[in-house]
């Protein structure tokens, strides 16, 4: 590669923004709020055919006319002229991805109006504030909403058998795993991509080998290599998130009779009849979304108020739905004693006729 002409590429740069000024002025004057360097010439990581990375900042939805993309032939590289909004950057401050240097880094090279930059410091500190508070549930939920996506991505590579479309979800995978690990250590991306191992690598809180693993994705050759490799790296980043999880202070509530009461009872209503005519049929579908539905309803509960773990899928055995049965009754007879213990008994009655009596007794209290 050529040796870097830093003063041709500062040169290049300067023209560059005095042409969007210029531009300014005449087509939409007062649309820029302010004009900032990120990227490599704001890092110093410089190359010869570095292009300019600008946050050039409008006030109104005249400023996109600002917008254009070009390719400088000299040097073969193309540059992208892009228009960030206020809100768009107000999303940014947000700190839903870790995407966000051109807000945090940019170096401010013209400004309109000073209370400009009083907003955009504003929106820093909005950031900072976040990243320096201790890891909490939206910092957890952040990060698993980017590795969410992953697992969709990997579980479309999954089905896909041409290359090139099992390496495109492939790639979608990589994306969002990098995202998901940058959230868990409350960290944004500061380079590019070029650099992104460098930075992954600094993060504490990852899989151990995480860069070596997305290098083996990246060099599998065939379709069941790559999913292969795929599948090792989704594995890893589950027992990443899990101890991202376990760190977290417990917010669940003791047990207590208000939120507990009638569940239950509803939980007999919606899944014993079933379990029962699953057996009577044999009807594995019924007996297992039965189990996976009352599996859901605990972890529901369990997310708020400490009621212990349960696993109720484990019970399931495709082979003997009597037994199956069986399990499902034990599940409801160990939650029946956490009902119990917060004060709750199981609402009873031995006929139809006994339960109008206190449900319109009640009615009239």
């Amino acid at each position: 590669m050529k040796t870097v002409d830093i003063n041709a590429l500062e040169n290049r740069n300067r023209k560059t923004i005095e042409a969007v000024l210029r531009k300014e002025k005449s087509l939409c004057p007062g649309a820029v709020a302010l004009i900032g360097i990120y990227g490599s010439f704001q890092t110093g990581d410089i190359h010869p055919m570095s292009d300019l990375d600008l946050l050039i900042l409008i006030n109104d939805d005249r400023g996109y006319e600002l917008a254009t993309s070009f390719i400088q032939d000299d040097l073969g590289v193309g540059h992208d002229i892009y228009c960030t909004s206020w809100e768009s950057l107000r999303q940014d401050a947000r700190y839903s991805h870790p995407h966000i240097s051109k807000l945090m880094d940019s170096e401010i090279v013209y400004c309109a109006d000073e209370r400009y930059m009083t907003e955009l410091e504003e929106l820093r500190d909005q950031v900072r504030r976040t990243l320096s508070e201790p890891f909490g549930k939206a910092d957890y939920q952040r990060a698993e909403n980017e590795f969410k996506e992953a697992q969709c991505c990997y579980a479309e590579a999954m089905t896909e058998e041409k290359i090139s479309t099992v390496r495109r979800y492939a790639g979608g995978m990589i994306y969002y795993s990098e995202n998901a690990v940058a959230l868990l250590n409350k960290r944004y991306f500061r380079k590019g991509v070029k650099d992104r191992y460098e930075e992954l690598n600094a993060m504490q809180l990852r899989p151990e080998d995480l860069c070596a693993m997305i290098e083996d994705v990246l060099k599998a050759a065939d379709v069941q290599a790559v999913k292969e490799r795929l599948t090792v790296l989704m594995k890893e980043m589950t027992v990443c998130f899990q101890k991202a999880k376990s760190m977290l202070p417990s917010e669940k509530k003791p047990l207590d009779a208000e939120a507990l009461s009638g569940t239950y009872e509803e939980m007999i209503s919606n899944w014993r009849g079933k379990m029962v005519l699953a057996v009577e049929r044999g009807d594995r579908h019924l007996a297992f979304m039965s189990l996976e539905s009352l599996n859901e309803m605990l972890a529901d509960i369990g997310s708020e108020v400490d009621i212990g773990s349960y696993d109720a899928i484990s019970v399931y055995d495709p082979n003997d739905l009597q037994k199956t049965a069986e399990g499902f009754e034990e599940i409801l007879k160990t939650y029946l004693t956490e009902y119990e213990r917060a004060g709750l008994k199981a609402n009873r009655f031995s006929d139809i006729d006994a339960f109008i009596d206190v449900y319109l007794k009640q009615e009239t209290d």
